[in-house]
């Protein structure tokens, strides 16, 4: 019975043994049971700056920690890839932790009820972004011109980017259709219930008991929304990278994992990082270019280890320009702050 339980587990399943792929899941269960059911048992209760800043810390450590585990079993190649694509995606879903913002500030969800929203928001978004990535490695695998169709469009995406508008503007917009259209078509009451996604409430009509949806359920949706749109932009980034399947989606998992934490470390400093939006598009410019270059001239090798440091100089320029041209917006919080007598 051993026997062929090891011999079970050494099948090779998109690439990779079993066991790897069982190991990783296993870590991950453990995570959000040490996350949610001992951090945060209390879903209600606000997360601080500092707790926020901590909580991110500790994921991104983990997800280094598993990087340099990669690193070791696998080798230094898939080490590199792994580290280039958790870099690439933690540094584009600093953009989504804006658009959530918004979306929070339109629908008027106060800081205790968007860790809610999260917690569930976060646990949709690992399930969608596993289908997504397996979406995306059958098309590689199948076809090499894919990866040609992810440069272009990469290149696109970040050229749009950079010449559109303000991102919190169309946002807005787009989370008042919405909210429009679902109470047009749903019952959704005026006001929050708490934490409650649902309630039971009279009908205007017949004063029967029936279900209504709460602007809570809206928020989460919209936040579910944005990150299958967010997908769309950094699935073909970590594949323009590397196409082990295991790599594009450990990478993705831990900066998913860390994103809630994230939010709200960045959501009371949005307006210092106005600049970010630039350097983000053109890490989207770079690694679709990547790709362009490596297949027109194919004497050229750009290691992973390039993509890395090309990602974290662009992203790292990003946020020091942006707070050092809102320096006088900080400075001026602080002088109009009443006093407290």
């Amino acid at each position: 019975m051993v026997p062929h339980m090891v011999e079970l587990l050494s099948v090779a399943w998109l690439g990779k043994p079993i066991w790897m792929w069982l190991l990783f899941h296993a870590v991950i269960v453990l995570l959000l049971a040490f996350d949610l059911g001992l951090l945060h048992r209390d879903s209600s209760r606000e997360i601080g700056v500092k707790e926020s800043l901590a909580l991110t810390a500790f994921y991104l450590t983990l997800g280094l920690i598993f990087g340099g585990w990669i690193w070791w079993y696998i080798g230094p190649q898939a080490g590199q890839e792994y580290l280039a694509g958790l870099v690439v995606e933690k540094s584009l879903s600093m953009d989504n932790v804006f658009v959530i913002a918004v979306i929070f500030g339109f629908l008027g969800i106060p800081r205790a009820l968007q860790h809610r929203v999260l917690l569930w928001g976060i646990l949709a978004a690992v399930l969608l972004r596993g289908l997504m990535i397996g979406l995306g490695a059958a098309l590689v695998h199948q076809a090499e011109w894919v990866l040609t169709f992810f440069a272009a469009f990469l290149i696109y995406a970040g050229a749009k980017m950079l010449v559109s508008g303000s991102e919190e503007e169309d946002e807005g917009e787009t989370a008042n259709r919405f909210a429009n259209f679902m109470r047009r078509r749903f019952r959704v009451t005026p006001d929050l219930h708490g934490q409650h996604f649902m309630v039971r409430l009279p009908d205007p009509k017949t004063g029967q008991m029936v279900p209504w949806f709460t602007p809570l359920a809206l928020a989460l949706v919209l936040v579910n929304g944005a990150d299958v749109i967010f997908a769309v932009d950094s699935v073909p980034a970590i594949f323009a990278i590397t196409t082990d399947t295991y790599v594009v989606y450990t990478s993705n998992i831990f900066a998913i994992l860390g994103l809630r934490a994230l939010y709200f470390a960045l959501a009371a400093m949005v307006d210092r990082f106005a600049y970010l939006k630039t350097a983000l598009a053109l890490i989207l410019i770079f690694i679709g270019a990547k790709i362009v270059v490596a297949d027109t001239f194919e004497w050229i090798e750009i290691k992973p280890w390039v993509s890395l440091v090309v990602t974290v100089v662009l992203l790292a320029s990003g946020i020091a320009y942006s707070l050092w041209r809102t320096r006088d917006a900080r400075h001026s919080a602080v002088e109009e702050r009443p006093v407290r007598g």
